[in-house]
């Protein structure tokens, strides 16, 4: 999974550049692939998620912005146990949970590290300038939002008290 690739400049010094988000490899919690190619043209909403966290009764906001603008987003949630060991369990666990707690309906992948020395590619785009093109981040807490634009630009990211349906995320879409 190639997140960027080295160009070597006419002064001889050696620069990163992006590559698109859609090639990003980033698998389901099924096992089977997300191919984030399959949503250019649309918003897509990436959201680090936990099960045991404050912020977990955003599922329901999150499947409801799924609903209300399926036409032109797609959410994506990401399992992470990375803040407060808030994500114990495993992807049948998981799965399970956010079906019969929240109806969830929308894509989740792997359980996966949104910071630090094993940091997911995606999570690596999502939060440098110099992938994204726009701004550089770190992810504080579970239930913060990243939304990229139907060209595969980061818009820009929201911190897990922003609500899924606020309109700081739906004005852009």
């Amino acid at each position: 999974m190639k997140t960027s690739t080295a160009l070597k400049t006419s002064t001889g010094n050696t620069t990163e550049i992006a590559i698109p988000i859609y090639d990003i490899a980033i698998t389901a919690l099924d096992g089977s692939e997300i191919d984030l190619s399959d949503f250019e043209g649309k918003y897509m909403l990436f959201v680090n998620v936990a099960s045991k966290c404050g912020f977990t009764p955003q599922y329901r906001e999150l499947q409801k912005l799924s609903d209300r603008y399926a036409d032109r987003l797609v959410v994506i949630g990401s399992p992470c146990n990375q803040f407060g060991k808030q994500e114990p369990g495993d992807s049948s666990e998981i799965q399970s949970f956010c079906e019969r707690n929240y109806g969830v309906s929308f894509p989740i992948t792997e359980k996966i590290d949104v910071k630090g020395t094993k940091q997911h590619p995606l999570y690596t785009w999502l939060t440098s300038k110099r992938l994204n093109g726009k701004k550089s981040s770190s992810v504080k807490w579970n239930f913060q939002k990243y939304l990229v634009s139907p060209e595969g630009k980061l818009v820009d990211y929201y911190l897990s008290f922003t609500k899924p349906l606020s309109s700081k995320i739906t004005k852009h879409l």
